[in-house]
């Protein structure tokens, strides 16, 4: 009888002793948890966003040439329609899309995709412009830095840099838009 006594005891405590461990366990789990949640907000509360929304068509370096801005929940994206400036691509629209691109607070940056040895980075700032409403050229303005990247046949890469401006182009108004006319004739 003591054997089984002994027996019934030593499960007993064995069983008390993984309670003991699983309540701890969980209890270090849960505490950890809302820890781990603060610092991932933190994280992301660091992160400046758009101080506004600046998508649409921005003017580039030539008449027809555009930047394209596009802001969403995922971050920025967008693209350069430029005309081809090289032999082989003159006269021809390349799209160079962002490898990259943040617009945080009133910051503004981008790296293109390289197409044809030519990649462009801007780094600079939004601003209100001098136009009124969306409609009009100039509603927002980018100025910064552009810097135009090529490598030639033997990769040598070189790099020129000057001071820009793009105007948001005019988009057109929504507000105008005419209800759709019912084809019933009037009684």
């Amino acid at each position: 009888m003591a054997g089984f006594r002994k027996n019934a005891l030593t499960k007993n405590v064995v069983f008390m002793v993984m309670v003991t461990i699983a309540v701890v366990g969980l209890a270090h789990g849960v505490s950890s948890v809302p820890a781990q949640v603060k610092a991932d907000h933190h994280d992301s509360a660091s992160t400046l966003a758009p101080a506004e929304d600046i998508s649409g068509m921005y003017s580039f370096l030539n008449d027809g040439e555009f930047v394209q801005i596009n802001l969403d929940k995922s971050g920025a994206s967008g693209y350069i329609s430029r005309m081809g400036d090289l032999e082989s691509d003159r006269g021809t629209f390349l799209d160079q899309f962002f490898s990259k691109a943040t617009v945080q607070g009133h910051d503004v940056a981008f790296t293109t995709k390289q197409i044809h040895g030519v990649w462009f980075e801007f780094k600079g700032r939004f601003d209100r412009g001098s136009a009124k409403a969306k409609t009009s050229d100039g509603y927002y303005v980018l100025r910064g830095t552009l810097k135009e990247f090529t490598t030639d046949a033997n990769k040598n890469t070189t790099s020129r840099s000057r001071d820009v401006e793009f105007k948001l182009l005019a988009q057109p108004d929504d507000s105008d838009e005419a209800p759709a006319k019912s084809d019933r004739p009037k009684d």
